[in-house]
C-alpha cells in the first residue's frame, strides 16, 4: 500500500469522473498535464478514514452521511403543527397518537438492544407536567431498560451539586456515543445545546417550546421565554435543517 506522502500518478478521462471527485478522498493533486490524454500525480495526505457505523455507535439519523437519504429519513417525522393546540386537548389522545416515534420509523434497522446504554433526560424547571411518566407511558421500548434522569433547570441552567454546570457539560460527562439518548427539554435548553453542538449527542427529541396565550380580553400573556409561536417553529425548523429527529412536546 501507498504510504502517506508518497506521489501516485494514473492516466484518465476527466470527463468520466464521478461528481465531487477528491472530495473525500485522502489524495491532493500536485500535477497535471493534457494533451492526447491526461495525466495527474496526486500524493497522499492520509489513510482513509472509516465510516461512522449506523448499528450503536452515533446518533442514528445525524449518522447518515448522503443528504438526500437524511433527508427522506426525517421527512417521516410527523408534521409540525402550524397553529398551538388548545390547552384543553393538549393531553389528548390524538396528539399522543400522531407522533411518529424514531424507533418506529427505523424499524429493524435501529436495535435498541445493541446498545450498551438506553436513557431518557427530561430536562426543565420542575413545573409542569412530568416528562418521566409520559415517556413511560408513551414511548415504544421495546422492553429494554431505560435509565431516567430528570434534571431541574434554574435561570436555564442545569441544576446541579456543582456550580455553573450547563446542560452541554453534563452531557458530556454522563452520556457516550454508543449510548441511545432520548430527551424532552425546553426551548433556552435546547438553544445551548445548539450552540455548543451536543444536540448531536441526542438520538431523539422532544422540544417544549410553549408559545404566548392570548388572555380573556384578546392580550397575549407571556410564557417562560416569551416567545411568539412563529419562534417555536423556527427553531423547530432549525433543529430538522440539523438533522434532528425532533417532535413538538405539549404535556
Amino acid at each position: 500500500a501507498l504510504k502517506v506522502g508518497g506521489i501516485l500518478t494514473v492516466q484518465l478521462n476527466l470527463q468520466d469522473l464521478p461528481p465531487n471527485f477528491l472530495k473525500y478522498l485522502n489524495y491532493e493533486i500536485v500535477y497535471m498535464r493534457s494533451s492526447e490524454y491526461t495525466v495527474m500525480a496526486m500524493r497522499k495526505t492520509g489513510e482513509t478514514e472509516k465510516k461512522p457505523s449506523l448499528v450503536a455507535t452515533g446518533r442514528k439519523l445525524l449518522g447518515i452521511e448522503e443528504e438526500e437519504n437524511k433527508k427522506k429519513a426525517l421527512s417521516k417525522l410527523e408534521d409540525v403543527l402550524l397553529e398551538p393546540p388548545r390547552a384543553a386537548s393538549r393531553k389528548s389522545r390524538t396528539y399522543s397518537k400522531r407522533t411518529r416515534y424514531l424507533p418506529n420509523l427505523m424499524g429493524d434497522t435501529l436495535d435498541l438492544g445493541s446498545y450498551s446504554r438506553r436513557v431518557f433526560i427530561d430536562v426543565g424547571n420542575g413545573k409542569g407536567s412530568s416528562g418521566t411518566e409520559w415517556f413511560v407511558k408513551n414511548y415504544p421500548t421495546r422492553n429494554l431498560r431505560f435509565e431516567l434522569y430528570k434534571i431541574e433547570t434554574v435561570n436555564d441552567d442545569v441544576s446541579q451539586e456543582s456550580d455553573n454546570m450547563g446542560i452541554t457539560e453534563w452531557l458530556n460527562e454522563n452520556v457516550k456515543d454508543e449510548e441511545y439518548v432520548v430527551m424532552k427539554a425546553e426551548a433556552e435548553v435546547v438553544e445551548e445545546m445548539m450552540r455548543s453542538k451536543s444536540i448531536k449527542m441526542v438520538d431523539e427529541l422532544f422540544l417544549e417550546c410553549k408559545p404566548k396565550s392570548l388572555g380573556l380580553r384578546g392580550k397575549e400573556m407571556q410564557s417562560k421565554s416569551g416567545r411568539a409561536y412563529w419562534e417555536c417553529l423556527a427553531l423547530y425548523g432549525k433543529l430538522r435543517d440539523e438533522g434532528v429527529a425532533v417532535h413538538q412536546w405539549w404535556g
